[in-house]
């Protein structure tokens, strides 16, 4: 059972770091879990230009891979421009459909007004949908000011809702999984 944890940005440390501390409560409470961080400022990862699929090489096709053979996601974006990254999008744009379908998604944003927590409700959660993703509804949106100058997390409330996150995460996709076994 792996757990893909996808740093949506190619600048900027807040949004891996928030990925990263979920995924290191995984692995913390759930050590059946493999856990793995994709933070994409490591990867050179090509525009979509409406190829198939299949036909991507290099780094682009290593992601596509990674994504394909994970078992459930936590997504994180920077909010730029009230919207998420369009590296994210770009991401959202290569893959199949049915790369998410019927698998766990949940999400994490950082931004710098307390207003993009919408981008979470009115554009991440509707693209899951499109995918036909399940959605863990505890989605944790980070302020700047939930940081300090060294970019850790101190706000005890957040750090509190990114354990839940990570409990939900594990929580959802076993219960889900168990399902589908008896159906």
């Amino acid at each position: 059972m792996k757990l893909l944890g996808i740093s949506g940005t190619i600048v900027g440390s807040k949004t891996a770091i928030t990925v990263n501390q979920v995924l290191e409560e995984v692995k913390k409470n759930y050590p059946e879990v493999e856990v793995e961080l994709l933070d994409l400022r490591q990867y050179n990862i090509d525009f979509c230009d409406g190829r198939d699929p299949s036909a991507y090489t290099g780094d682009t096709k290593l992601v596509m891979d990674k994504i394909a053979s994970s078992d459930f996601f936590l997504i994180g974006t920077p909010i730029f421009q009230a919207s998420l990254s369009g590296v994210l999008k770009n991401l959202f744009d290569l893959l199949p459909v049915d790369t998410f379908r019927d698998k766990v998604m949940g999400f994490v944003a950082t931004g710098g007004t307390y207003q993009h927590y919408l981008v979470i409700e009115n554009q991440l959660k509707p693209i899951a949908s499109y995918f036909r993703a399940y959605i863990e509804p505890n989605q944790v949106y980070l302020h700047t000011n939930h940081f300090n100058s060294k970019n850790e997390i101190v706000d005890e409330e957040v750090k509190e809702r990114l354990q839940r996150l990570a409990h939900g995460l594990v929580f959802m996709h076993k219960q889900l999984n168990k399902s589908a076994v008896m159906i």
